[in-house]
């Protein structure tokens, strides 16, 4: 697999430059994608589409589409809900992380260069490979835990608990839809992805923690207590900036860092 990486790779071809739009007068706008097929020979490089924006919808998931289904059918990318839910679409547009399906074309200036989320395998094109991730996110065992007997309906919280998770504007830990735009966009985790869990796994982690009903924090806090899984996040703060959900994975770290000196004392 190939590995894409930001700044960009001077070793990346060209391309070709497809125009689709036509000499009728139009709003004109050029994609420049990423393109890397694992059974090509022109690998990796930048292709260009010249596309009419008034045949497509507003969003560059929306052009990404018009390209597959009417230009260039070759193209690779995933996609899902459309809604800012699934996070599938994820990917660098125009120098950031961001959801493709979120990002509206007219907010980008000049030609809009697409590429797949940096520093992960790509499997083609605009589709990184996330196997690593994911096995990361199995890793802080994801789902609720506790010993004592379990009620004859639902486990309750009060609402200031539930604000915990959800946060009284929604956005929360629990909002996270692990698109890993925040980790791909984290130097630690480019350099130590294989050892640091990453902010997005990180903020998964602490959702656990920070719920009420959940009886293992202490189990939790134990699996996180490593000089890399938790310990390598330097606050530069790429995570929270670049969180398509406005989410803040910075400092569910941060709360975590402070569980972990709390039962020290």
């Amino acid at each position: 697999m190939a590995q894409f990486a930001l700044p960009q790779d001077s070793k990346i071809q060209k391309g070709r430059t497809v125009s689709a739009a036509g000499d009728a007068p139009g709003r004109k706008k050029a994609f420049r994608i990423y393109r890397w097929d694992p059974e090509g020979t022109e690998n990796p490089r930048w292709d260009t589409y010249e596309i009419d924006l008034d045949r497509c919808g507003p969003m560059v998931l929306d052009a990404l589409l018009y390209i597959k289904n009417n230009v260039d059918s070759t193209l690779t990318l995933r996609r899902s809900c459309r809604e800012g839910i699934c996070g599938s679409c994820a990917m660098n547009i125009d120098g950031t992380n961001t959801l493709a399906c979120l990002k509206a074309i007219d907010d980008v200036k000049g030609d809009v260069q697409v590429s797949p989320l940096p520093h992960m395998p790509v499997v083609k094109d605009l589709v990184p490979d996330l196997d690593q991730a994911y096995a990361q996110y199995t890793m802080i065992e994801p789902w609720l835990k506790a010993d004592s007997p379990a009620p004859s309906r639902e486990r309750l919280q009060s609402p200031q608990d539930a604000d915990l998770l959800n946060g009284h504007d929604g956005k929360g830990p629990a909002a996270c839809i692990l698109c890993f735009c925040c980790s791909t966009a984290c130097p630690s985790y480019w350099w130590n992805g294989d050892r640091f869990l990453g902010p997005a796994i990180l903020q998964q982690a602490y959702r656990w923690l920070a719920d009420s009903r959940d009886e293992a924090a202490g189990e939790r806090l134990d699996q996180l207590e490593d000089p890399f899984r938790l310990y390598r996040c330097h606050t530069i703060m790429n995570c929270t900036t670049t969180c398509p959900k406005d989410l803040n994975p910075a400092k569910a770290i941060a709360d975590i860092k402070k569980m972990m000196l709390a039962r020290q004392n």
